[in-house]
């Protein structure tokens, strides 16, 4: 991706080769996650194994894995604030702005646009108005707007079951324990290998799902061909995941 840090590069590669290496052998960089719209530093299939009495239709004993790359601490913890807590917040202070407007409403009548005939439907404008708490009330509602959009990624995923496994994949020593987003495996690098420092909570993604991540992840590889190749890339319709 543009922009993007050698560091950064280079857990990608680490994390494509882990998964291969453990039979998540159909994979793929910056993948839409189907249902949570976010885009994947990595993910990958793992196709069912075939024994003779198998069902080998389908995706249903299959397995899928997504991959996070951090490459520091403050790149890990804009995408893990707990959804939950954040949207409680964000209830209390849209409350909070309306008990400003309210009272401010009531002792700054000139405040009104006067756009309809009767009062008690009419609008306010409140942007020039200098209230500091009002301020810092909208201030931190824009920042919490953006944290459930941008910032709550990890929970998102798991609450979702995007994928069968989630996995970061992080520098070692950037990270303190608690800071590891709950059901999340965690690969760290050591030298030029990643190993196994907390395995991920199995989350049984629905055969659905598994099937859309496939394929988001066989759009991503043709992508990928594509630009090796010097073509232009087709326009996929359900290629529209967020960074």
């Amino acid at each position: 991706m543009r922009g993007e840090t050698s560091a950064h590069l280079e857990l990608k590669r680490l994390a494509l080769g882990w998964a291969q290496a453990n039979g998540f052998v159909v994979a793929a960089t910056e993948v839409r996650v189907p249902r949570c719209g976010f885009r994947a530093d990595v993910a990958a299939f793992a196709p069912q194994r075939r024994s003779g009495g198998a069902d080998r239709a389908g995706t249903a004993g299959a397995r899928t894995a997504v991959f996070e790359c951090k490459q520091a601490r403050a790149d890990l913890l804009k995408d893990a604030y707990a959804e939950a807590e954040t949207r409680r917040r964000l209830a209390e202070l849209i409350e909070r702005r309306r008990k400003l407007e309210e009272l401010m409403a009531v002792h700054r009548p000139d405040l009104r646009r006067g756009e309809t005939l009767f009062a008690e439907f009419d609008a306010w404008d409140f942007s020039a108005l200098e209230h500091r708490t009002y301020r810092d009330v909208l201030a931190e509602l824009a920042m919490l707007q953006t944290r459930v959009l941008r910032g709550t990624k990890f929970s998102r995923m798991f609450r979702y079951r995007c994928a069968d496994f989630l996995y970061l994949v992080v520098e070692d020593g950037i990270f303190a324990e608690a800071e590891i987003p709950a059901g999340w495996g965690l690969l760290r690098r050591r030298g030029n290998d990643l190993e196994v420092a907390r395995r991920p909570v199995t989350l049984d993604a629905r055969a659905e799902q598994r099937s859309a991540l496939l394929e988001s992840i066989a759009i991503a590889g043709t992508r990928a061909v594509n630009r090796v190749a010097g073509l232009v890339a087709p326009v996929f319709p359900r290629d529209d995941g967020r960074d």
